[in-house]
């Protein structure tokens, strides 16, 4: 019986800066780092305690990357002081976040500019 989202793919152009922006910036833990070859890794990273992870993939092995753009919304406590610690450790936050039916919602992009969303 599946349980929950193991893993979803982030294509990045720099595994390097991408690890340093999920952990310094956004405050995620690196979760596993094997090595796959050529100077790449096979590299999970996550929120504190969570089971599904992203899949830090290098581009240069996916000839379709572009056509793979990620859909991830990520849960958080509080939408406002998540946009605020995000926007003060420098991440592209864009507007400040929009009341909808359904709760709040703001989005921030990573260094390769793929999209993320996160509500509360």
């Amino acid at each position: 019986m599946i349980k929950w989202i193991a893993t979803q793919a982030i294509y990045v152009s720099d595994q390097i800066a991408a690890e340093e922006f999920w952990k310094n910036k956004v405050g995620f833990d690196v979760i596993t780092t094997r090595e796959m070859g050529n100077g790449l890794r096979w590299l999970e990273v996550a929120p504190p305690r969570a089971q599904s992870r992203l899949v830090l993939y290098p581009r240069s092995l996916m000839k379709d990357w572009s056509e793979r753009q990620p859909s991830i919304v990520f849960e958080c406590d509080d939408v406002e002081r998540t946009y605020e610690e995000l926007k003060n450790r420098g991440v592209d936050v864009g507007s400040p976040p929009v009341s909808m039916k359904w709760g709040k919602f703001g989005t921030f992009k990573d260094l390769d500019g793929n999209e993320f969303g996160f509500k509360g």
